[in-house]
């Protein structure tokens, strides 16, 4: 959960958000429309906020709270570390088919009439967060 969240590559701060989620989004090779349709449902309507009219924790969705959401491309999530003293990026999707997946991903997220901003795709950025309590999530559907 992040308040607030920017994405600046060369120092112009490109995407900014207040109460939301910040996603740093992988694309495997592997994934497919499934696992994008599943990932917008999931960062949607997983239940991460808390209520602050009783103080109750992971009781609202961000769709719920009408947060916003900063979508930032991360293929180092893919990064295979266990060989070598390089990382492996052999898990990740090729760049062209990861940017046609994440811009699906991003279009697929803005139906839900959420603000959602991006990074650049493929940019070296500065991202800062700043986190509402210590959490973060690994979100990850396995092929059925």
């Amino acid at each position: 959960m992040a308040v607030p969240t920017r994405a600046n590559p060369k120092g112009d701060i490109i995407g900014k958000i207040g109460r939301g989620l910040n996603l740093l989004v992988g694309i495997a090779a592997t994934d497919t429309d499934a696992e994008l349709d599943w990932m917008v449902r999931k960062c949607l309507e997983l239940r991460l906020f808390g209520d602050q009219q009783d103080g109750s924790r992971w009781k609202k969705s961000v769709q719920e709270i009408g947060g916003e959401l900063l979508v930032i491309s991360q293929f180092t999530l893919y990064a295979d570390c266990r060989k070598g003293r390089r990382p492996s990026f052999d898990r990740s999707a090729d760049p062209k088919v990861a940017q046609q997946l994440y811009n699906r991903f991003v279009e697929k997220l803005r139906q839900s009439g959420l603000r959602v901003e991006t990074g650049q795709f493929g940019a070296m950025m500065q991202v800062s967060i700043e986190n509402d309590g210590s959490v973060t999530l690994l979100l990850e559907r396995e092929i059925a």
